[in-house]
């Protein structure tokens, strides 16, 4: 089963929990947070306080995507607020396995995030504490780029990783892709080796129509690919 995650990166900020119960409402799977520090990526984007006042809107998961240093006092105020799935980098974090821990003790699903010149070794040690491998198919900081073609190579060197692990451990991985999703890519995308998609700008940017059903179309046009991939 395929999973469609919307980043509020790109919805109306004036109107964001409106943004979030409609997307959900038109398909989407999750509502896939982007956390900027201004530091580890060159933007400011949003914080706890965002996610605490969007979790009574919905029952969806919250997916919370850190590109912030250190990550640490992120991870306990996002998994007070709410989220139920926070990643980072591990460039991030002086420790990764006890970032990772940290997560998980506060009641979250934890995962790795791999920017695109970012190797895939840190996952040999650490396969029995993560439930997802996010790959950015941009590099993070901002909505609206080009999907980079070389991931795909890397989506599936990392499926390869994950179906061995799985075959070993019983336990399966989701593997996600982040950065210039669209209709015209997410077929392809999706035979590379990803379960779950995040869409920006192909989602929110579809159409700034106040009707709450605008993403319907959108949406189920990003569905249609994967069915027929």
């Amino acid at each position: 089963m395929f999973i469609i995650a919307p980043s509020i990166l790109s919805a109306d900020f004036t109107r964001l929990g409106e943004e979030v119960v409609n997307v959900i409402e038109s398909g989407a799977d999750w509502i896939h947070f982007d956390v900027m520090d201004n530091h580890y990526v060159p933007n400011l984007t949003i914080g706890p306080l965002v996610c605490a006042a969007i979790r009574p809107l919905t029952q969806a998961t919250i997916d919370v995507h850190l590109m912030v240093k250190p990550v640490d006092q992120m991870i306990l105020a996002f998994a007070k607020a709410g989220a139920n799935l926070i990643t980072f980098h591990p460039e991030a974090s002086a420790h990764i396995d006890r970032s990772l821990a940290l997560i998980r003790e506060n009641g979250c699903q934890a995962g790795l995030v791999f920017n695109p010149a970012t190797p895939l070794d840190y996952l040999d040690y650490v396969m029995d504490k993560i439930d997802v491998v996010l790959l950015m198919s941009v590099n993070p900081g901002f909505g609206g780029q080009q999907f980079i073609a070389s991931t795909l190579l890397k989506l599936k060197a990392a499926r390869a990783k994950l179906e061995a692990y799985e075959r070993q451990s019983g336990r399966k991985i989701l593997l996600q892709v982040d950065g210039g999703v669209k209709v015209e890519n997410i077929a392809e995308i999706a035979r590379a080796g990803a379960d779950a998609f995040v869409a920006g700008s192909a989602i929110y940017g579809a159409s700034k129509a106040s009707d709450p059903h605008r993403y319907d179309s959108i949406i189920a046009a990003l569905r249609a690919e994967l069915v027929n991939r």
